[in-house]
């Protein structure tokens, strides 16, 4: 069986997206449709700006959207038996597996992005990476700090942390003193999937309500809660549920190869994905489309 799998923010690099737009008419026309429904020309930031341009709120996650979600949609031969992303990846996997429809998708991943850069100035926060310890006891020490929680489990030994600045300082200090190899603060704008966005949890729920959602073409595994969904309002609610929730990706890769993946095929650009994939599942075949 086959998973397609779509990154998150950060994946992001300048020229992204050129070769599909130069090579595909359908592309073409999906890429100069995102430029009219966000007001902006975002093609031209990704493919000619700067890694500041790129790295801009209203940019980042728009722009890692259309390029994962147009490679689906353009791929001759995509055929997924389920889909998953990372985070921000979820909505371009639900593009892809027919739950969206890409126009409608953009809309609300622009809304999501507004949304959180909002609660970033409300509840300024921030996330740091801890690597080579296991998750039990990034989650142990977590506990032991007020206002910091497990965020992102990306693979074993790699586990992203998010919370309030000085508790991620306190914490980062923990976890060095409990053998961490690295404790790494990341330049983020604020504490991600953590309940410091809550209000930008609250405005995403009332635009994904607005939202026309159906009944996808195969499963969705979700990063709140790793299982896989068909249901339109299961959906809906763990797609808000995911702002201030950890994303499972761990948990939600060995689902997945529970359930019959083989193949995990990356849409959108950079490499991060199959990396993970690799380390979570040592037997797994990972390419990009």
């Amino acid at each position: 069986m086959t998973a397609y799998v779509f990154p998150g923010q950060g994946a992001q690099f300048t020229g992204m997206g050129k070769d599909l737009y130069d090579n595909s008419a359908k592309a073409k026309e999906l890429f100069d449709s995102a430029n009219d429904i966000l007001g902006f020309d975002i093609t031209k930031i990704m493919f000619e700006g700067s890694a500041d341009e790129l790295k801009e709120t209203k940019v980042t996650q728009p722009a890692v959207f259309i390029h994962s979600a147009v490679s689906a949609l353009v791929s001759e031969n995509f055929k997924p038996d389920m889909v998953a992303g990372h985070s921000l990846g979820e909505f371009s996997a639900l593009v892809a597996n027919g739950t969206l429809i890409f126009e409608d998708a953009l809309k609300l991943v622009s809304q999501r992005a507004t949304a959180m850069q909002k609660a970033c100035e409300l509840n300024p926060g921030g996330m740091a990476a801890i690597l080579g310890l296991e998750d039990a006891k990034v989650e142990e020490i977590c506990e032991s700090i007020e206002g910091v929680i497990p965020a992102n489990y990306n693979c074993p030994g790699q586990l992203v942390i998010s919370g309030a600045k000085d508790g991620i300082e306190v914490a980062c200090e923990k976890f060095k003193e409990a053998g961490a190899k690295r404790a790494l603060p990341l330049p983020v704008g604020g504490a991600f999937h953590s309940p410091l966005m809550e209000p930008a949890r609250e405005e995403l729920a009332a635009a994904i309500e607005a939202t026309t959602f159906s009944n996808p073409i195969c499963p969705v595994y979700q990063n709140f809660d790793a299982k896989p969904h068909s249901d339109v309002a299961e959906i809906k609610a763990n797609l808000v549920s995911q702002l201030t929730a950890p994303v499972r990706w761990t948990q939600s890769v060995q689902a997945m190869v529970a359930d019959g993946a083989v193949s995990f095929i990356e849409c959108g650009p950079g490499k991060v994905l199959q990396g993970l994939v690799k380390k979570i599942h040592r037997e797994a075949e990972v390419s990009a489309i």
